[in-house]
């Protein structure tokens, strides 16, 4: 954070760092007093954390992670609102403009909202370890976590593959950090790093500490598997970040592409269905291993523009909707929720882009439609 800082700094913003009490007096015993003396354009303030002071030297003294964790949430918004309050009434520096958040500390984006101050989230560690963190609650809702019991901790249940995380495969349940590694469903840091990631989205950036040629995260290989087909040849199948559909609803979309006959590329997320895992039939997998290939994510607009895409299976979301007329690629329009049936209507009606498939989807009307798209 404080080279976060210095960074900032030197392209002439002018900064108020902001620790805990506790950290501030650990700075200090670790640097010497002029490490927090500051300048004018680089202050140095500090709130309190809550806890009662320790009885140890600032050099020695450590916290328990759970309790300062808690201590933070239920705390430290208060006193971080004062300091906002007294900077901006303060004649000697300007209001404050921006906020850099720890990424764990996500009681200012409350505090930030009220006052009306962007906000942006840094989190320090890797982006691989973000990631994990983010599908917690996942491994949660899926019964993964909390462990059921204290041998979890020693046996071969460690060892468990997590197969359905997008730049994360092969991943173990060892692997994820260790704060999953619980019997207890109230688990402090368990339930702090779920709230942290779903408060994160609120603010206006996320910054990672990374660069991208370690922890490049997009997968090329779907392009590659276009390289190798013919112009037009092939169906692309994507059903956006959010939209969900019901299991029957998937295997008539899956059943109806496999009767068409044509090659498809199919975006699915884990979360697609409904309530429940994203699983195809096995049998709709091997019949069509020669014809289409499935994959967690793609740069849509890198895909859109491919020549080898003949038609996009959409569910008519806006920014599908408008990357695919950039391209010149016609839709087929399975609108789920929201305006998608009101951009479908476009599509289909006003822009004569696309045909619909309605809600009910049966998988001959789905081959008949992807045939009609791709043969005419």
């Amino acid at each position: 954070m404080l080279k976060l800082s210095k960074i900032l700094h030197s392209h002439g913003f002018l900064i108020t760092f902001v620790n805990t009490v506790f950290n501030h007096r650990r700075l200090i015993a670790s640097r010497g007093p002029e490490s927090v003396k500051g300048t004018a354009s680089f202050r140095f303030e500090a709130i309190p954390d809550g806890l009662p002071p320790s009885d140890d030297s600032p050099a020695n003294a450590t916290q328990d992670i759970p309790t300062i964790s808690k201590s933070i949430h239920d705390t430290c918004a208060a006193p971080f609102r004062g300091l906002l309050h007294r900077l901006n009434a303060s004649p000697d520096v300007p209001d404050v403009t921006c906020i850099v958040s720890d990424g764990v500390m996500s009681f200012t984006l409350a505090v930030a909202e009220e006052l009306g101050i962007p906000e942006v989230v840094f989190f320090t560690h890797s982006a691989c370890g973000l990631l994990a963190y983010v599908y917690y609650e996942e491994l949660v809702k899926r019964g993964y976590v909390p462990f059921k019991d204290e041998s979890c901790f020693t046996n071969e249940y460690l060892d468990t593959k997590i197969d359905w995380i997008p730049g994360l495969e092969g991943i173990r349940l060892r692997d994820f950090p260790a704060f999953i590694r619980t019997t207890d469903p109230n688990a402090i840091m368990l339930h702090y790093n779920i709230e942290q990631l779903r408060n994160a989205p609120r603010a206006k950036a996320i910054l990672l500490n990374t660069f991208e040629d370690l922890e490049e995260k997009e997968d090329h290989e779907c392009l590659k598997w276009l390289d190798n087909k013919e112009a037009k040849s092939v169906v692309y199948v994507n059903f956006g970040s959010v939209a969900v559909m019901s299991q029957e609803q998937l295997s008539e979309l899956a059943w109806g592409l496999a009767n068409s006959g044509h090659y498809f590329l199919w975006i699915i997320r884990p979360d697609l269905v409904s309530n429940a895992p994203t699983v195809l039939p096995k049998e709709f997998i091997l019949e069509t291993e020669e014809r289409g290939m499935l994959t967690n994510w793609c740069d849509q607009e890198q895909v859109l523009s491919h020549p080898s895409v003949g038609v996009f299976l959409t569910h008519s979301g806006w920014n599908s909707t408008i990357e695919s007329i950039v391209e010149g690629v016609p839709m087929i329009c399975f609108p789920l929720f929201a305006e998608q049936q009101t951009n479908c209507k476009f599509v289909c009606g006003d822009w004569a882009n696309g045909i619909e498939i309605e809600s009910d989807v049966r998988r001959n009307v789905v081959e008949r439609k992807v045939r009609d798209m791709m043969e005419r």
